[in-house]
């Protein structure tokens, strides 16, 4: 009986060691998900240069009321046409002249006490984008534009912008590319690794165009001339940069 015992004893633990041998077996077979992905440190960098604006953009619109469609139109084509011919005179080529919006819409009467409104009239305008690349006519081309185009000018959206920043740009790159390699090294140095090859890069830059708009004003006679300072602008950019860990 202490025989049969002994052996049941002896079986059972054969048993559970070849139970555990297969567990360490699979256990070691398998692979850590984590490990397939490279470690990696992932760092924003920022580049700003400064640079003077060659060029003034606006949009110079004329408006006009009428009690017809055709009159309307008329009258804001004609005064556009003005206009043109003005910004020309002042300095700006006319292929720096392109027309931005034309329209027209009813203008209804207000109703009296339980009437209702009618189309009293149509109110049509007329928008040109002009691009003035010398900033020292900019203030005469605004004045005379607005001389021009007579009490119902709009001047809207000024803005000014460098023609060709490619050179600061490449600038900007550099200064953010160099910025983000550093921070990444000072990671890679706090946790004990060494920097490896980059992986992935983004880019984004902003303070290409800045505004400067004056407002919308009306024309009061001969129009002053407009006071005009470009100023400097600053063009950033900005890189998104992953580096592997060695």
């Amino acid at each position: 009986m202490r025989t049969g015992n002994r052996t049941r004893t002896a079986l059972r633990a054969s048993a559970l060691a070849v139970i555990a041998a297969v567990a360490v077996v699979v256990s070691g077979c398998g692979s850590d998900p984590a490990g397939d992905q490279p470690r990696s440190v992932t760092v924003v960098g920022t580049g700003q240069v400064t640079g003077t604006p060659d060029t003034l953009r606006a949009d110079i619109g004329v408006e006009a009321t009428a009690p017809d469609v055709t009159t309307a139109l008329n009258e804001t084509s004609a005064k556009v046409t003005d206009v043109t011919d003005a910004v020309v005179a002042a300095g700006v080529e006319r292929k720096d002249v392109a027309t931005q919006q034309v329209s027209v819409n009813p203008q209804y009467t207000s109703p009296s006490p339980g009437g209702t409104s009618e189309v009293g009239g149509y109110i049509a305008s007329n928008t040109i984008r002009v691009t003035i690349r010398d900033i020292s006519k900019a203030s005469a081309v605004l004045s005379a534009a607005a001389t021009a185009g007579g009490d119902n000018t709009r001047i809207s959206n000024v803005s000014f912008a460098i023609d060709d920043d490619s050179d600061l740009l490449d600038q900007a790159r550099e200064a953010a590319f160099t910025d983000a390699r550093g921070r990444a090294e000072q990671y890679a140095n706090l946790a004990g690794d060494s920097l490896g090859k980059v992986l992935t890069i983004t880019e984004s830059t902003s303070g290409q165009e800045k505004s400067a708009a004056p407002g919308t004003f009306e024309r009061d006679l001969a129009a002053a001339p407009v006071p005009v300072e470009p100023g400097q602008q600053e063009l950033t950019f900005t890189v998104n940069v992953t580096f592997a860990l060695d």
